[in-house]
């Protein structure tokens, strides 16, 4: 099917009822991305004084779909359960805005996060970047981005069973190409739409577990699921970022299938699971700062 297509379907679907999380406020803004280019964010703030340390979330759906209200209750949970304002970025999507566009999109958003910080009672000093998939993916290219440009600080990141290679050819392509919600033959479609060409498959940026250096880039939580067809390069870019000297904490969600943390209706036991774990390791990496300041 076409994406067009697709998006359609999901956008017709019936509602469904889920456990949203209490929160202070959450509020949907436009920022500019560009010359005469915009693209939404939704401020997630939890209740409390502030200013709140941030976190920066980039929703999966292979970067052709998906939007702000596909990871909406999962980012009131995270919010709520992490003391942080949740900021979660609705860059463009492929294949009418292929590679580059969604990783310029994502960092102009860091970047807008990071000079506005006050505006939005945030604290920029402890700002955490992270998604699920291809949020995921967006995620570790956006630290590869700011380490090489000198922008903005981040303290840690949270990487959701993150793409990080478009071969398809791992032990867990082989295992679980069909039937676990996520196929191969899918993840292809998703690539083939978002690079404009096989040789951009091997870039860095589309597929980070190919970057020479990964080295001096903030300590990672990288959480797998135990039945994806993503599991085994997710394994492989932890293991790739404690190589280079990176802290990484490496969980593997046993019996959960590829995109379950943005499916509430299903899965919101071990959603909030995940996101204790998340919770409970931004918390040491917090305390960790206050120590060394």
């Amino acid at each position: 099917m076409e994406p067009k297509a697709v998006r359609e379907i999901f956008a017709n679907a019936p509602p469904v009822v889920v456990e949203l999380a209490p929160l202070e406020k959450v509020e949907t803004r436009q920022i500019c991305v560009g010359e005469d280019a915009e693209i939404k964010i939704r401020i997630y703030t939890p209740e409390g004084q502030g200013p709140f340390p941030l976190f920066i979330y980039y929703h999966g759906g292979g970067w052709v779909l998906g939007n702000l209200e596909t990871s909406d209750a999962t980012c009131r949970m995270l919010a709520n359960r992490t003391g942080r304002i949740v900021v979660s970025v609705d860059y463009r999507l492929a294949p009418e805005y292929k590679f580059p566009v969604p990783v310029e999109d994502s960092y102009k958003a860091l970047k807008w996060v990071s000079n506005n910080h006050s505006a939005i009672n945030g604290d920029a000093s402890n700002l955490v970047v992270g998604g699920d998939s291809a949020g995921g993916n967006l995620a570790t290219v956006v630290l590869l981005i700011s380490k090489e440009q000198n922008g903005p600080a981040i303290a840690a990141q949270v990487l959701i069973y993150p793409v990080t290679c478009l071969s398809y050819d791992t032990e867990s392509y082989q295992k679980f190409q069909k039937g676990f919600g996520m196929e191969r033959e899918l993840m292809m479609w998703f690539g083939n739409h978002y690079t404009n060409n096989d040789e951009e498959k091997c870039h860095k940026y589309v597929a980070p577990l190919m970057a020479n250096d990964v080295s001096n880039l903030p300590p990672a939580i990288v959480i797998t699921a135990e039945n994806d067809v993503l599991r085994d390069e997710g394994l492989a870019y932890a293991e790739c970022l404690r190589r280079a000297g990176v802290k990484v904490k490496l969980i593997c969600e046993q019996g959960l299938v590829h995109g379950y943390f943005t499916n509430m209706a299903m899965f919101p036991v071990r959603i909030k699971a995940s996101i204790s774990r998340i919770a409970e390791y931004l918390n040491k990496i917090e305390q960790t700062m206050k120590n060394k300041a």
